[in-house]
């Protein structure tokens, strides 16, 4: 394999296990050659070192030996033989010594036994002779004895001794070189380790600076460029396969951000195109709006203005001429009648349906069971007429606009009353229950209920499931529904998994950082106060005309709408009609706030409230 193909762990670990080996090599030789070292010094100390010693303590004691002798020989003192003895001792300990000493050198012990073995002759030869004669005879006798050949015999035993000290010298001499030269081989051993770490230092730092410093650096560098934004420069594979790898992921990345930054660009191009686009709809919008509220103006002016004429005349020719002319005259004109009427209520509810979120007075927190009161004064003929109960549980407080939460209410309200059941009392209870942020209002009946194939539909404005002869209205009110809770920011739906009757459901949402308000139980019936009533005429629920001239401008006085001759006080059938003379937006006929105070008193306590 070739060397540029290997990896930087195989290069480092390649590195480390020749260097280890090296080392190791060098520690196993400093070992050998420092027990070497160690074993000479023990020589040099442990054992010629006393061998010198007890040499000199032997060649002591042949001296004393012969001191005592001699001075036996002269005095004749037997006190004079102390030295003697004691030399004997000496030499006998020494010798002792000296052969455990030399138990591996033969040589040197062989010269010891040489040694004894002349002091042993000389004792026989001279020493023990001289004592006895001197002890037997007199110091003459002994003094006889003592002559140049016995000293001459002495001096060979001393000369033997001091070759033996030679030889002891020789052998530590020896021993000393062997330790100056183990630990000049320490020393080099230790040299060598040093240079070996040192080059290996040298050799994993121009290895590091070649193979990962000056990749990672020219990576580095290449990098910054294409973070500056050169996204166009490519980035090189240098160094060893694990830089080369990361620089080909960089490149990788580079390349797609290249890409995604190309279509991001086309895209903002299309951005850029499709807001001028959504500029240019936006001011046609703008346009559009200033057409809708000069029609706004003419329909609530230019175009009511003939349509009460025609209204008015018609019912004069019903009033003045009714019996004078045939049957048939009068039913023209009560059709006559009938259609202005209808025609005035569709445009006093498109307008309505286009003031909501335009005509606005700001959010506020609005308690729903004052609404609920304001509802049930507003609805309370109608309730009275169809001996209808409207009762509520614990409602919460909310944001939002006090007005067209309570048309939205009583729309729900009066729908419930409109389409009720034939020989049943109508029941409607509204409830409230806190799902996650949002508060979930329901508004359930017992009436004729809605069918799950049309649930959709009856939000659809002018949409009616019933002919307006079953239940007359514009069919608008479930569409002013609709608007008035997105308004608010939330969903109005139906509930088709309702036992009876309809269950129609709105969320709103909950004031952040406020507790529950309202209870959590939904279609709870409590016992209640009952309030049942006769219907009001149909011109106490018709919708009114709006008085302004423009439907942004603040409201004047206005003519007084048409009543109609007939007609039931409730709504279309999927909307309900706004009631008590109030537009969809909740302003009255004068352009005034048409919200009145509730009747009803609530307890604080009360989980249910009976209108």
């Amino acid at each position: 394999m070739k060397r540029d193909t290997w990896s930087l762990r195989r290069r480092v670990v390649t590195l480390c296990v020749t260097v280890g080996l090296l080392l190791t090599g060098l520690a196993v030789a400093e070992a050998v050659v420092a027990a070497q070292n160690r074993a000479a010094t023990d020589r040099v100390l442990n054992v010629t070192g006393p061998l010198r010693v007890q040499a000199e303590v032997l060649l002591n004691g042949l001296v004393n030996q012969e001191t005592g002798v001699r001075g036996y020989a002269v005095t004749g003192v037997p006190n004079e033989l102390g030295p003697y003895d004691s030399g004997r001792q000496q030499e006998a300990d020494s010798v002792a010594e000296m052969q455990r000493l030399l138990a591996g050198n033969s040589a040197i012990r062989a010269q010891l036994a040489a040694i004894e073995q002349q002091a042993e002759q000389w004792r026989r030869s001279v020493a023990q002779p001289v004592i006895a004669a001197t002890g037997s005879q007199g110091r003459a006798a002994g003094q006889a004895l003592l002559t140049d050949a016995t000293r001459q015999q002495f001096d060979r035993l001393r000369a033997a001794v001091g070759e033996l000290q030679r030889s002891i010298l020789a052998v530590r001499q020896q021993n000393a070189d062997d330790v100056d030269r183990t630990g000049n081989a320490l020393v080099v051993l230790l040299a060598v380790a040093a240079a070996v770490v040192l080059l290996a230092g040298a050799a994993l730092l121009l290895s590091l600076n070649r193979l990962v410093i000056g990749p990672v650096t020219t990576l580095a560098s290449q990098v910054r460029r294409v973070a500056a934004g050169n996204y166009g420069t490519a980035i090189d594979r240098v160094g060893p396969p694990e830089l080369a790898r990361l620089a080909g992921d960089v490149d990788t990345m580079r390349q797609r951000i290249a890409a995604d930054l190309a279509e991001v660009r086309a895209a903002r191009v299309n951005i850029e195109e499709a807001n001028d686009r959504l500029q240019q709809q936006a001011e046609e919008l703008v346009r559009s709006n200033r057409d809708l509220e000069q029609f706004a103006y003419v329909a609530s002016h230019d175009l009511q203005e003939p349509l009460r004429k025609v209204a008015s005349f018609c019912q004069l020719l019903q009033r003045r001429y009714a019996g004078q002319l045939d049957e048939r005259a009068d039913q023209y004109i009560a059709f006559a009648v009938d259609g202005a009427q209808r025609m005035q209520r569709l445009i006093n509810d498109l307008l309505a349906f286009s003031r909501i979120g335009r005509l606005t007075t700001g959010f506020t927190e609005v308690d729903l069971n004052k609404v609920l009161g304001d509802v049930a004064v507003q609805t309370e003929a109608a309730r009275q007429y169809a001996d209808a109960e409207l009762t509520w549980s614990e409602l919460p407080v909310v944001r939002g606009e006090e007005a067209l939460l309570t048309n939205l209410v009583a729309n729900l309200v009066s729908n419930s009353v409109k389409f009720r059941r034939p020989d049943v009392t109508p029941r409607v209870h509204v409830s409230a229950r806190r799902v996650g942020d949002e508060w979930e209002i329901t508004c359930q009946d017992n009436g004729i209920g809605i069918e799950a194939e049309f649930a959709d539909k009856i939000f659809v404005i002018f949409q009616r499931l019933h002919s307006k002869d079953a239940y007359p209205g514009t069919g608008i009110g479930l569409a002013i529904v609709k608007k008035i809770v997105e308004y608010h920011g939330g969903r109005v739906w139906v509930d088709p998994d309702v036992p009876e009757g309809t269950a129609i459901r709105f969320t709103l949402p909950v004031i952040p950082g406020a507790e529950a308000a309202g209870a959590e139980a939904a279609g709870a019936e409590a016992a209640g106060t009952e309030a049942a009533g006769t219907e009001a005429p149909a011109a106490d629920q018709d919708a009114t005309e709006p008085a302004s001239a423009d439907p942004e401008a603040a409201p004047a006085a206005g003519p007084d709408p048409v009543k109609p001759a007939s007609g039931d006080p409730e709504a279309g059938p999927d909307g309900a009609e706004p009631a008590d003379g109030t537009a969809a937006d909740g302003t009255a006929a004068d352009g005034t706030a048409a919200v009145r105070q509730s009747p009803a008193q609530h307890s604080g306590d009360a989980k249910e409230t009976v209108a």
